[in-house]
């Protein structure tokens, strides 16, 4: 049965299941590396890995930080021995693996953490709250996260860990709309393409959100799944 956390962020929510410092980690999909950065804020060594050649090259050349090493590579194919890390983590990247790759991706996973007590950890964005009805007229997610949710369903008898499932939901804030254009339109591993955001649909969807002061925000329901070796 899934845990309700409640009202929580990303980072609040890995405090309170995990204890990361001292453990060798690996962020699949890292994007920019905020996520693997606060990971290593939190004591881990941290590998973050990028498919997105123009991304991945965006993170080797910023500034080192201690903890932290950057990687071109695909899902399926980690750069990293069998058995080597403590624990792998997928947020919100898992369905922008390719529908066919998932199922790899999540085997690849499980190769590279240790079996005894290596985990893997799996957050995906829920079709629900008021999010994802903005998103959906320009970028619709709906079969890629289905797939995803699919494919973490078969996951823990697949691969032989034990499962764990939670929920808690973010709250995306923007200061306006245009600001809301510039996140999702302004990375190369996503395709957004600005004409398709700046719509009259769109901006109506997003101005019908909930306010507080001079913010925009919204629920964005999230499904949490923690897979580990025993050990």
């Amino acid at each position: 049965m899934r845990k309700e956390l409640g009202d929580l962020n990303d980072t609040q929510v890995i405090d309170q299941l995990l204890a990361v410092d001292g453990l060798t980690l690996i962020d699949v999909g890292c994007g920019a590396g905020r996520a693997s950065q606060a990971l290593v804020e939190r004591g881990a060594a941290v590998l973050g890995v990028e498919p997105d050649p123009v991304q991945a090259a965006k993170n080797r050349a910023a500034p080192e930080v201690s903890g932290l090493r950057f990687a071109e590579a695909e899902a399926t194919s980690l750069p990293a021995a069998d058995g080597s890390m403590d624990g792998v983590f997928f947020f919100r990247s898992l369905h922008h693996v390719p529908i066919t790759d998932m199922d790899a991706a999540l085997a690849e996973a499980a190769r590279v953490v240790k079996p005894n007590g290596g985990f893997i950890y799996v957050v995906e964005p829920a079709m629900t709250g008021s999010h994802f009805p903005v998103m959906r007229p320009f970028n619709d997610e709906t079969i890629v996260r289905t797939a995803a949710q699919a494919a973490l369903a078969q996951a823990a008898d697949n691969l032989g860990m034990d499962l764990s499932t939670y929920g808690y939901v973010r709250y995306p804030r923007y200061a306006d709309f245009e600001a809301m254009v510039e996140q999702v339109t302004g990375h190369t591993f996503i395709d957004i393409a600005r004409e398709n955001v700046e719509t009259d649909e769109v901006r109506a969807l997003f101005e019908a959100g909930q306010r507080d002061g001079d913010d925009y925000v919204f629920s964005q329901p999230m499904l949490l799944n923690l897979f580990r070796f025993g050990g």
